[in-house]
């Protein structure tokens, strides 16, 4: 169990057809732009594990929606909405919104994208990222920020999670277990 309940300790996808929070699914069983993602078995990097203090993908993938006329509206589970404004750690990997080494602007993803062009998740699966100073390195390995996390109920581009002010953490590798033989 993580600090803030219990959780899956693979990413996998949001709620949605054919799979539920935390469940591999099968390719095709989510439809395009929903849910956490889809982590490929032939991907060359590993899953991201639960580590101790670091929100679950799994409370975002919580997120659901509900139609308000030609609106979809996000609905957020208690326990994400009470987060908001608190200082948070988040893990997964950068998917850079400007060209640099140093990146202030970039979603992070619960799931590594196997293409420049295409967001391997839906809004569920990726918090927008935005630094302070000098910003962080670019780069391919799954990356622990703290920030204060901003629940987005109303954003104009369809997002639903911000850290305005995301550093870098120093901690375990995000995709291996923090300590040999224990698991989460």
């Amino acid at each position: 169990p993580s600090a803030i309940g219990p959780a899956p300790s693979v990413v996998g996808p949001g709620p949605g057809p054919g799979a539920g929070a935390g469940q591999p699914p099968g390719p095709g069983s989510l439809a395009p732009g929903t849910g956490l993602g889809y982590h490929s078995p032939q991907s060359a990097f590993p899953p991201l594990r639960d580590l101790p203090g670091v929100l679950p993908w799994s409370l975002f993938g919580e997120v659901s929606h509900r139609q308000e006329g030609k609106r979809s509206v996000p609905v957020f589970p208690a326990q994400l909405s009470s987060l908001s404004g608190s200082r948070v750690k988040v893990q997964g990997y950068m998917l850079p919104l400007q060209a640099g080494e140093r990146q202030t602007h970039f979603l992070l993803s619960a799931v590594p994208t196997s293409c420049n062009f295409c967001l391997p998740a839906g809004p569920e699966g990726v918090i927008e990222i935005r630094t302070r100073g000098a910003g962080i390195k670019a780069g391919v390995d799954a990356m622990v920020l703290e920030g204060t996390l901003r629940v987005l109920p109303s954003d104009p581009m369809g997002l639903l999670s911000r850290l305005p002010d995301a550093q870098a953490v120093r901690c375990p590798r995000p995709h291996a277990p923090p300590f040999p033989g224990v698991h989460h």
